[in-house]
């Protein structure tokens, strides 16, 4: 069932944004119904995401840890400016930051994260871009892909919302491979998480995700 007013989305991103337009080109299109988004924070000035909100009309704002003498000032000013937004749903969008704690309980079960592996699967601490593809290679999995999931305090730990498979193929650097799982997979399943919570589909039942 949708809801009676439009999904309220803040975007948290680090670099290109290159999720974050697959968001902005799929809510413009309605694939992601009933959305708006409202705001876009990096944690990196004069980064590609930044233009790209900014192009679609949405308010961007950059917040940088190196802007503040302590981690507790950074994470006051990423709060309140997360808080100013009034948002139903904060998607981190390869935002390579650690969230708040109080951020995570303000907003339980309201932060989704897409992750570029297939959970349990080369994730936690010091799982994050490239290396992800790196460890995969190196590995010799022969299939890999991405994860949508809802965050909690742990490190790619909250319930799993959505996933999707990627052939790796002869010949992939982590590049290539990195290319082909944005491409087939978090482009299309970290919209369809967002659209399925707009749609009210989308719920945590005893700790697990469940689609209706």
């Amino acid at each position: 069932m949708l809801r009676n007013e439009p999904l309220r989305v803040l975007v948290c991103v680090s670099g290109g944004g290159t999720n974050l337009q697959a968001i902005i080109d799929k809510v413009a299109d309605g694939t992601i119904k009933n959305t708006k988004l409202v705001k876009v924070i990096s944690n990196n000035p004069g980064v590609y995401a930044l233009e790209r909100a900014e192009k679609a009309g949405i308010e961007a704002e950059c917040i940088s840890p190196k802007s503040f003498a302590t981690r507790v000032e950074f994470n006051e000013a990423l709060l309140t400016a997360v808080d100013n937004a009034k948002p139903d749903l904060i998607v981190l969008a390869g935002f390579l930051v650690v969230i708040p704690e109080a951020m995570i309980q303000a907003y339980r079960n309201r932060i989704i994260n897409i992750h570029p592996s297939l959970i349990p699967a080369f994730c936690g601490t010091g799982y994050y871009g490239l290396k992800v593809h790196e460890a995969a290679l190196a590995r010799g999995v022969k299939v890999v892909g991405a994860t949508v999931h809802f965050v909690d305090e742990g490190t790619d730990t909250g319930p799993i919302i959505l996933q999707k498979p990627v052939m790796v193929e002869p010949g992939d650097t982590p590049e290539v491979l990195q290319r082909r799982v944005m491409e087939q997979a978090e482009w299309n399943i970290l919209p369809e998480a967002i659209s399925l919570i707009a749609e009210g589909r989308l719920t945590v039942e005893d700790g697990k995700a469940v689609i209706r």
